[in-house]
């Protein structure tokens, strides 16, 4: 008889399972022993394509050197091409409608979890610092590193006491470090560096001096930004944290330029995402892999050692990061309000959906003309002084910044700045109503009743502010 025959079949399952348990175990206390720190940053109002790891003309060799250390993504999204949407979406892992902060300058639901949260439960110490717009302090109960002399971008001073305190006490760090560049007014940097007749403008800009001036101006703040960046990696290096910190780089929604911020093209939707882990990412990877802001939040927990809250909308990337997969999701969404934006339109609600090749735009209120306040900029101005006196190219470009039809439908592979309509081509008739049921899916799954999820938007607002003054 063996040796397996002398114990009965109930006793040696027993024996498996213990034996599992304990080498699982073993295995989640290796891992979970030395949980790495995250070093997250963000930009404001920074179209990715002008990072020059991305092909664009900024000046940023601490973000391109942090990109060859790790990943690029070239195909990362968020839900809101605003500011205050984009933060709650980061920080909660919900959709904007879900969580309540949908329109601009906006607060979460009352009960909403976000990082800080997840994150402190296994032992991390949360912090921000810089830009927050974010609402209220129950939802976000950040450890907030600002002292007054520094506004709406990170303090370096109290960053590096934190590293050095984390380092003595050995104890895990999540920082958000929030910087206010380049968002307007771009007054900071050396807008010298660039030359604005040398300047390439995209192929949506109406080519004017007032334009290639503001651009120069742009370009300098992005630098400043990336000079940032290079001031956070100094100090992770100079604290010995470098190896064991996941740093995270992104940039936000698109510029305040037309066709970026404030819009569901790829321009405003899209984002750079740069993301280091030494000895977990490889250096120089370049993944094509469609991942949400929604995501963030997820991938962080999962990182950390913590289990999934099925309550989350995002979805973990931590397979992607590690090279196990190089697919995520196959449709990513977005959503606009101009209700409570600057100069916005009473009421002009956009959503989007996009795959792999196409692009959906849904304009709910293609009767109504879209605003806000980039249209009273010296630029845009500018663009319609040329259309006034003639010029054929400068009309279309205000008309179609002013103007939308009901459906948008772009093969972006082929058309990247989304300029040829095919809403109407019969031939693609399937995929817009492919989309079109996917996007619908998704926008009640998420409570968004469009057009009466538009008109509630001040009503919101108003309601959360009146809270927040009696409390």
């Amino acid at each position: 008889m063996g040796l397996l025959g002398s114990f009965s079949k109930t006793a040696v399952i027993k024996a498996l399972t213990i034996t599992l348990a304990l080498l699982l175990n073993f295995s989640w206390s290796s891992s979970a022993a030395d949980p790495p720190n995250f070093l997250f940053i963000i930009a404001d109002d920074c179209t990715f394509r002008d990072i020059a790891c991305y092909g664009g003309q900024a000046f940023t060799p601490n973000i391109d050197r942090l990109a060859a250390e790790g990943m690029r993504f070239t195909r990362c999204f968020q839900a809101a091409p605003m500011c205050s949407p984009t933060r709650h979406n980061i920080y909660t892992g919900l959709y904007p409608v879900k969580s309540g902060a949908y329109p601009n300058h906006t607060f979460a639901k009352e009960g909403t979890k976000s990082v800080a949260h997840y994150l402190k439960q296994l032992n991390y110490r949360v912090a921000l610092s810089g830009k927050t717009h974010i609402s209220p302090k129950k939802v976000f109960p950040f450890e907030y590193l600002r002292d007054g002399k520094v506004k709406n971008n990170p303090n370096m001073e109290a960053i590096a006491a934190l590293m050095k305190e984390s380092k003595q006490n050995d104890k895990p760090f999540c920082l958000i470090a929030c910087s206010n560049e380049p968002h307007s007014p771009w007054n900071k940097g050396d807008a010298s560096r660039y030359k604005a007749a040398d300047l390439k403008l995209p192929p949506y800009f109406v080519d004017t001096p007032e334009t290639r001036e503001a651009m120069t101006r742009y370009l300098a703040e992005i630098t400043y930004f990336d000079n940032q960046v290079g001031e956070l990696l100094t100090l992770l290096k100079q604290n010995d944290l470098a190896e064991n910190t996941v740093v995270i780089v992104i940039s936000e929604q698109g510029s305040s330029f037309p066709f970026g911020k404030w819009t569901c093209y790829d321009t405003g939707l899209q984002s750079a995402c740069i993301v280091r882990w030494p000895g977990k990412v490889a250096a120089g990877e370049v993944s094509d892999a469609m991942i949400e802001y929604v995501d963030l939040l997820p991938t962080f927990i999962d990182v950390a050692g913590g289990g999934m809250d099925t309550d989350l909308d995002g979805e973990r990337f931590l397979p992607v990061l590690l090279g196990k997969k190089k697919t995520h999701k196959n449709f990513v969404y977005g959503i606009m309000t101009t209700r409570g934006i600057l100069s916005g339109s009473d009421s002009f609600g956009i959503r989007s959906i996009r795959s792999e090749r196409y692009k959906y735009i849904w304009n709910l209120t293609p009767e109504v003309e879209f605003q806000n306040i980039c249209m009273e900029s010296p630029e845009f101005l500018s663009w319609e002084a040329k259309a006034t006196a003639g010029d054929a190219d400068a009309a279309d470009k205000v008309k179609r910044y002013r103007v939308r039809p009901s459906e948008e439908l772009y093969d972006i592979n082929k058309d990247p700045y989304e300029w040829e309509n095919l809403a109407n081509d019969p031939s693609l008739a399937s995929v817009k109503a492919e989309l079109k049921s996917k996007l619908k899916a998704w926008m009640e799954a998420s409570g968004d009743k469009g057009q009466q999820t538009e008109l509630q938007a001040l009503e919101h607002q108003v309601r959360q502010r009146r809270k927040k003054k009696k409390k």
